[in-house]
């Protein structure tokens, strides 16, 4: 019983510290890559190239870590990345 109310502390730990990091990321405006890493594999895991995975690292820091939440989700989860846009072309710089 000890054994799995101690997985149990552990596994609410880990999560609020989790949730917290996200926070954290917000209110200070500074983005750990390992944030940005994570969000962008998941946003690319579709994509064969190397580029999509550096413009998806450059839009997440300049939008405080906002990410959509998977290779075909919205953009409109993070207005941010759905409106930053390529200066010579107009067109959507965030994959």
């Amino acid at each position: 019983m000890k054994a799995v109310s101690a997985t149990l502390v552990l596994l609410l730990l880990f999560m609020v510290s989790a949730s917290f990091q996200d926070l954290t990321v917000a209110a200070d405006g500074v983005v750990p890559d390992v944030v940005c890493d994570a969000k962008c594999r998941n946003r690319c895991s579709q994509k064969a190239g190397g580029r999509c995975m550096g413009y998806c690292m450059m839009c997440c820091g300049k939008c405080s870590g906002c990410v959509p939440s998977g290779p075909f989700a919205s953009k409109d989860e993070c207005p941010c990345y759905r409106d930053l846009k390529s200066p010579k072309s107009g067109r959507p710089k965030c994959p």
